[in-house]
């Protein structure tokens, strides 16, 4: 796609967000007074997707006092909110969407420091404890559900230094029984590593790839642990394609292969790849390892980016589970973003 250009696409941006408003509105219908009940077959689509924190995150108050323009405008147009408020603003903001995908780096409430630890939210402390029972709370009133957890928090999964990857998976397993306290079906766990992963080198002339196989194996024996933890928990563990070694959908077929638990699978995201022949090859390498959860994105990054094309992927491989909209960058705000994504993956359902 050609870098948006303001006075070329502005006329066409109006008209999609014209088209978008009467998709929604026929979606959400039942969510109108007065109005009819949606179709079994709306209700089914709308069943299959979740609001995402991500998209929306410079709506969300912040510890930071540095003034950004761009963001006072995007909350002046929206309001700004907190994890709190994030159940009615789906509500509010995607009618007849009942899911909900959070990230983790929007938990708690930023005017109490005793909530964090080294700047991440800790459930294990008194004050996030009785915060998670009020997001527990919200999300029961407004009956939008915490579907899924993307989750920043545990680290060095695949570290060299077993005490670090110790850490992670303590992390991990704290996080896990706040996801199951929110009723969350998944949650995200990056693999770690450094973010490029070690390439092959050569020896005697053919290429060899040793220190791959021990961030490899470092990654299985840290999954395994965190599956079974899941497992008693109620809540899957999930590998997205967010960098290190999950780049490679290969190593997140290995990494889940040896795994071989129900509560460890993957939750691949549409765009987060190392060049424009994985957009659409890596997620049907994928697509059998995926039950739960999708991140359905718009990423301006590939001139190739077909949301509608990526879905039918999913479902020509008998996908059941939620499409997470999570848009990255493009010519739309975060708001407008997510919106386009609703529109393209429901046109794209079955």
């Amino acid at each position: 796609m050609d870098k948006w250009n303001p006075s070329k696409t502005e006329p066409g941006r109006r008209r999609f967000l014209k088209s978008t408003a009467a998709a929604l509105a026929a979606a959400g219908s039942a969510l109108t007074a007065g109005s009819a009940a949606p179709s079994a077959s709306e209700k089914d689509k709308l069943a299959r997707i979740a609001s995402n924190t991500y998209p929306v995150r410079s709506l969300f108050k912040s510890r930071s006092r540095r003034v950004n323009p761009e963001v006072e405008a995007l909350k002046k147009k929206y309001g700004e909110i907190t994890m709190l408020d994030f159940p009615q603003f789906t509500r509010d903001t995607f009618p007849g969407v009942r899911q909900m995908d959070l990230w983790s780096s929007l938990f708690g409430d930023v005017s109490d420091e005793t909530m964090f630890v080294d700047n991440e939210f800790d459930p294990t402390s008194a004050a996030g404890s009785k915060w998670l029972d009020q997001l527990a709370g919200r999300i029961s009133a407004t009956g939008v559900r915490c579907h899924h957890v993307s989750n920043n928090a545990p680290r060095n999964i695949c570290d060299p230094d077993p005490e670090l990857r110790r850490r992670g998976i303590a992390v991990a397993k704290v996080w896990l029984d706040a996801c199951a306290r929110l009723g969350a079906r998944s949650m995200r766990v990056n693999t770690g590593g450094p973010r490029i992963v070690p390439s092959a080198t050569a020896t005697t002339g053919y290429p060899r790839n040793d220190e791959i196989v021990k961030l490899l194996n470092n990654a299985i024996e840290s999954f395994k642990q965190m599956a079974e933890y899941g497992g008693k928990a109620g809540v899957k563990v999930t590998i997205e394609n967010h960098w290190g070694l999950s780049a490679d959908p290969m190593n997140v077929r290995i990494i889940l292969d040896e795994v071989n638990h129900p509560f460890c699978e993957a939750s691949p995201d549409f765009c987060n790849w190392e060049h424009e022949h994985m957009l659409f090859h890596a997620l049907d390498a994928l697509a059998p390892y995926t039950h739960t959860t999708v991140h359905a994105k718009y990423w301006d990054r590939w001139s190739t980016n077909d949301v509608q094309r990526c879905v039918r992927i999913f479902e020509k491989a008998q996908f059941r589970g939620i499409y997470a909209l999570e848009y990255e960058a493009g010519p739309w705000d975060g708001v407008e973003g997510s919106r386009y994504l609703l529109k393209e993956v429901l046109a794209a359902l079955n």
